[in-house]
């Protein structure tokens, strides 16, 4: 596993849902692997803050990767 998650690596693989600069919110179209797991992950948010809140909407699993600048999170379901 390498230090940081490229999303620009496996861009072609997702889809962007949602990027307002400071979040930026991708579908796993590929069964790209998870940073954390190496699972495939369902969503995956990157955000430069410091706090985030989730409302998985049911059960799923998150995996949390605290990179030097930001966080990844890929939501499991």
């Amino acid at each position: 596993m390498t230090d940081r998650f490229d999303q620009h690596a496996v861009r072609h693989r997702m889809k962007l849902l949602r990027d307002d600069g400071d979040v930026t919110l991708y579908e796993n179209r590929d069964d790209v692997a998870c940073p954390a797991c190496e699972d495939p992950f369902s969503r995956l948010l990157l955000t430069e803050h410091r706090a985030h809140s989730f409302d998985t909407s049911g059960s799923a699993r998150l995996c949390v990767v605290h990179e030097d600048e930001r966080l990844v999170v890929c939501l499991h379901r």
